[in-house]
This record gives structure tokens, C-alpha cells and sequence, in this order.
């Protein structure tokens, strides 16, 4: 029976990796999480709280349980507040990092790592996983250097990039899709910027893919996105479509006209083609993953 090991599986990628596993026989999984009490703590799923910033706990909790395989998806992922507090986005997004591939590199466990866009400028998208990274801000940077300190050390693993992630989940800090959605359904006016472009992805697409890296065996970096490569304002009128709210509170604007501590990609989007046929995937467009959404929080109560 393989072990699966996640980090972060309170936010909102932990959290759906714990139940997509748990409908698994064959392998058992531990979750963590820095939080002392788990979003998950009516069913029977074992939790045990993990500070992967601290070498020492993360040495001795991997020592013991020995997993085959490492799923990091815990990040400060807040690019202006990581602009702000560099030397915290450090210990979580690197720090944290190098204390998991020590691990792994003991026990043997294979290390399964999410990255971002944000490794590139930008200027020049979509971008495949041959394109050379040039962070902007210091979010992209902190991911870019988890990155090199993965590929330095002689583990299996695999990294995979992801962007505008979004999908629902228990008190997860709200994603773009649900801050336009929770916006409009109070009647709020949003302004949305029509020239930062990228394709959206949803949680589940990106669960999965985790997934089939191990069952797979797959190594390497993957970009992983939705099958829609297109403006926040789109993303966001989309939105508004999907979950009959009025379009007509979202105005366009442009980045320049935000006040932003960090700057970001602008011109970005994957090419997936290396995870469409190395991991055989189909990525849910637009409208689909936002129906899907739809779906999810009508089921959960929140219509």
C-alpha cells in the first residue's frame, strides 16, 4: 500500500487532493497542515498538525510515516503581501521546501511540488515547460528558487506550475472566481482588469494531475492549466453568465489603474500539451469548470 503524505491540506488544493484520495482503498494518507485543527475533522481522515518551515518536525514526522510519495501544496501565494513580508514568504515557500526534499531524499519518497506562472514575465505567453523563467516579483521568485532547490537534489519528483487556481472548499481564502461571484451576488460593483491574461484552473484539474504524476510515474515539470486562455474580465463576465448574476456591476479597467505592491505576468497561459499526453489529461474549459463550481456550492448549501 503506497503512503501518501500531504502538506497544506487545509487550503483549498489540500483539501481537495484529501478527498478525491480518500475514495482510494489502496493508499494511505496522512494529512497535515500548520493549523492545530483540520477542516476535515468530521470524517475519518488522519490528520496530524505539521510546521514544514520547522526542519526538525518535518525530519521526524516523515521518518516515521515513511511515505512513498510528498504532496506540497502549502504556499503563501498572496503576491503583494509576499512583496511585503519577504523574509516569511522565504521560510514558507523555500525554506519549507528545502526541509521537504531533505526528507524525501532519506526516505525515498517521490516529492510532488505545485509552482506558479508567476516564474515568468509575462511578456511573452503562453509558455511551455521548456520556456526559460523570469520572475517579476518576489512571490515569483520565492517559486522559482523552491523550484532550483528541488531540481539541485538527487529525488524523484515532479513540479507542476499552475495558474489562476480557483474552486470551492471549506473556509478557503477566496480565489478570484469566488470573490467576482460572492461580489455580484450582493449587488457589488467590481472592477476587473482586461489586460492581464492567463487560463484558469480548477482545483480538481490540478488534483488530479498531482495524481496521476505518481500513478504514472511521471517526472519532470508539467504546466498544468483550463482549456481557456483569456482576460480576467472574461474570466469574470463568464462568471457572472454561468451563475446568472448581472454582468453590468463588472467594469473593465486596466492594471495600470490598480495600486499593486507587486507587479505581475501579464501577457501569461500554459501550453499543456506535455501533461495532456505524458499524464492524459483533459482540461476543463471556462465554462465548464465554472459550472462545475456552481454545482459544488449549490451541493454545499452556498447558493
Amino acid at each position: 500500500m503506497k503512503r501518501i503524505l500531504i502538506c497544506g491540506a487545509n487550503g483549498l488544493l489540500g483539501q481537495r487532493l484529501s478527498l478525491m484520495l480518500s475514495t482510494q482503498s489502496d493508499y494511505e494518507v496522512l494529512n497535515t497542515s500548520v493549523e492545530r485543527s483540520y477542516v476535515y475533522d468530521n470524517k475519518l481522515f488522519d490528520y496530524n498538525q505539521l510546521d514544514i518551515t520547522n526542519r526538525s518536525d518535518v525530519k521526524s514526522l516523515i521518518s516515521s510515516f515513511q511515505p512513498n510519495v510528498i504532496m506540497n501544496a502549502a504556499a503563501a501565494t498572496n503576491v503583494d503581501w509576499c512583496e511585503s513580508n519577504r523574509e516569511e514568504t522565504w521560510k514558507i515557500n523555500v525554506t519549507a521546501v528545502e526541509n521537504l526534499v531533505e526528507a524525501s531524499r532519506k526516505v525515498g519518497a517521490q516529492l510532488i511540488h505545485v509552482s506558479t506562472d508567476y516564474v515568468f514575465d509575462g511578456k511573452n505567453g503562453p509558455y511551455d515547460e521548456t520556456a526559460k523563467p523570469n520572475p517579476l516579483g518576489y512571490y515569483g521568485k520565492t517559486k522559482l528558487a523552491s523550484e532550483n532547490a528541488i531540481r539541485s537534489e538527487a529525488i524523484r519528483h515532479t513540479i507542476i506550475r499552475t495558474i489562476v487556481l480557483y474552486g470551492s472548499g471549506i473556509r478557503v481564502k477566496a480565489n478570484f472566481a469566488l470573490w467576482v461571484v460572492n461580489s455580484l451576488k450582493v449587488g457589488k460593483q467590481i472592477t476587473v482588469v482586461d489586460d492581464q491574461i492567463g487560463n484558469p484552473t480548477f482545483v480538481g484539474d490540478l488534483a488530479m494531475a498531482m495524481i496521476k504524476a505518481f500513478e504514472l510515474n511521471r517526472e519532470g515539470i508539467f504546466h498544468i492549466g483550463g482549456g481557456d486562455q483569456l482576460s480576467r474580465y472574461d474570466f469574470a463576465i463568464q462568471a457572472a453568465e454561468v451563475f446568472n448574476l448581472d454582468a453590468s456591476l463588472i467594469m473593465r479597467i486596466k492594471t495600470s489603474d490598480l495600486i499593486q505592491t507587486s507587479p505581475r505576468p501579464m501577457i501569461s497561459g500554459f501550453i499543456t500539451l506535455k501533461a495532456e499526453t505524458q499524464l492524459g489529461m483533459r482540461f476543463l474549459n471556462v465554462k465548464e469548470g465554472l459550472t462545475l463550481l456552481k454545482h459544488e456550492l449549490q451541493s454545499n448549501g452556498n447558493n
